[in-house]
């Protein structure tokens, strides 16, 4: 007869927090969106709520409450939440998921001055705690302009809906961006720190949740093949692209107020620098994370002279592949007098042992070539070339370019010989793609930082220290063009303005072209 050592059993999967296997699944728990009629709800939240249901990634008893001025029964909230779902959901229709997480949605009509709607909300929390296994445990989601904040932080505190009994937890959840200068964004932190304590506080930048800009991380720190040559002996510069093919669109009096500087390098763009360059946390946890970005973020500043070391633009009619669209100043509803940017580089500098000397440029924009995110590495050049030009003529720098999207992966590009027998050597790209190497779907950005968001896990979101840190990196810029002329207009679907290839070629350098 075998006999058994209890020690010597496997451990039960259903006990063991470290098993792969098992989802990371939010434990019982309600969602109420404020501005659930706006844009960003219908085209991601409600999608993403409906796609971690369906992944069986929320409790049974999950409620979601909208919020907002229209006045709906909670038959009109599912029919506009069911259309969003065809319509937006990354995963298949389900009528049972579907029925189970309708039958807790509700509906609360009012505006965020309305005190009695505020009341009627707190009394439906309160009675959704009883009837639905909620445990007290709300996330707020303020899907709404940041001058509104400071009315529903000040309306969840009145009401008590801010403060969770014992045993639960309340949170907050606020979308960029997060003020518009450091000293609004300090603002921001202290409206919403009043009502909320920082570690209830999760700012949502949705380029964190993105499955590349995670697996920075692990392609640093897991790897030994890249450690080594992470740092000013071996960089010559690091470049951070974010292009979108598109135009300001229905936007436009929105995006005038905010311009391209504001609303991508300084939050989506410093925070993959940060990644990039921040050193190895002690573990992967939040507080090891944020403390190392914070690091790094201290130590960046924008290098001047600012007239050499950015460039801004606006784009001007032109060819957007086969269609010849508009120029800025022609879109309905922008000021043709604004002098906003559509296009903006500048070019940072660490003040590290690790960095020192190596140009960090990051640049963003609207109408540009194509649609693509991604960081690029660019390596110096060997001190010591045995072949002659003409063998190396069609040599470039080696490189290892981060694809954040679309084409998420990573390319490592070196040179190699041509096959033949003359000795010439030629660029050659080496391509690790998600798609081909992976069989699982990558889930949605705002599906895992919702989820992290219900499981307390704030690794992906940014504190209020490293928000102001980002602004009181990119302020001086701002400044500087607020008082120095207009953008410089650059044709639709180019890569940008003049003065921005000027900013590398002084230097012997260029953009990449993606």
């Amino acid at each position: 007869m075998l006999s058994f050592n209890k020690q010597q059993l496997p451990a039960n999967p259903l006990r063991d927090p470290n098993d792969k296997r098992l989802p990371r699944i939010a434990g019982p728990s309600g969602m109420v969106i404020f501005g659930v009629t706006g844009d960003l709800a219908r085209k991601k939240l409600l999608p993403a709520i409906y796609d971690l249901a369906n992944r069986g990634l929320l409790p049974a008893g999950f409620t979601l409450v909208g919020y907002g001025r229209r006045d709906w029964s909670k038959e009109d909230f599912e029919k506009y939440v069911h259309a969003a779902v065809v319509k937006s959901a990354r995963t298949d229709f389900d009528e049972n998921v579907w029925a189970r997480l309708a039958e807790g949605m509700q509906f609360i009509s009012g505006s965020f001055a309305d005190e009695a709607a505020f009341d009627k909300l707190a009394a439906l929390l309160e009675e959704t705690d009883k009837t639905r296994g909620t445990g007290g445990n709300w996330a707020y989601y303020l899907s709404i302009p940041p001058d509104y904040f400071e009315d529903v932080c000040r309306q969840l505190d009145r009401t008590g809906m801010a403060r969770a009994p014992k045993g639960s937890w309340r949170r907050v959840i606020i979308e960029k961006p997060f003020g518009h200068d450091q000293e609004s964004a300090a603002e921001l932190n202290r409206v919403v720190n009043a009502v909320f304590p920082e570690n209830s506080v999760f700012r949502i930048d949705h380029y964190l949740g993105k499955e590349t800009v995670q697996n920075i991380m692990a392609l640093r720190f897991v790897n030994q093949l890249f450690e080594p040559f992470w740092n000013a002996n071996y960089i010559d510069h690091v470049q951070i692209t974010m292009a979108e093919d598109i135009g300001v669109g229905g936007r436009a009096g929105y995006y005038d107020t905010i311009g391209a500087a504001r609303d991508v390098i300084q939050n989506h763009l410093i925070q993959l620098l940060a990644l990039v360059a921040m050193e190895e946390p002690l573990a992967f946890d939040p507080a090891q994370l944020q403390t190392e970005k914070v690091k790094i973020l201290s130590a960046t500043r924008a290098v001047e002279p600012f007239d050499l070391t950015t460039a801004r633009g606006q784009y001007s009619a032109g060819w957007q592949g086969s269609e010849f669209v508009q120029g800025l100043r022609d879109e309905e509803g922008f000021d043709p007098a604004s002098s906003t940017e559509t296009y903006a580089a500048c070019t940072l500098e660490i003040s590290s042992r690790r960095w020192a000397g190596v140009p960090f440029y990051l640049r963003t924009g609207k109408r540009l070539g194509r649609r693509v995110t991604e960081i690029a590495l660019i390596f110096k050049s060997p001190p010591h070339q045995p072949f002659d030009l003409g063998q190396t003529a069609s040599l470039g720098q080696n490189a290892v370019v981060i694809r954040v999207q679309p084409d998420e992966g990573v390319l490592m590009r070196f040179g190699s010989k041509v096959p033949g027998s003359a000795m010439e050597v030629r660029d050659v790209n080496m391509d690790f793609s998600y798609a081909e190497s992976f069989t699982e779907e990558s889930p949605e950005a705002y599906e895992r930082l919702i989820l992290d968001a219900l499981l307390d896990n704030s690794s992906l979101f940014p504190s209020n220290t490293e928000v102001e840190l980002s602004w009181e990196i990119l302020d001086p810029v701002l400044q500087y063009w607020a008082e120095n002329g207009r953008p410089e207009d650059y044709p639709a679907g180019t890569w940008g303005p003049r003065s921005a290839d000027l900013m590398l070629e002084r230097s012997g350098r260029a953009w990449r072209r993606p």
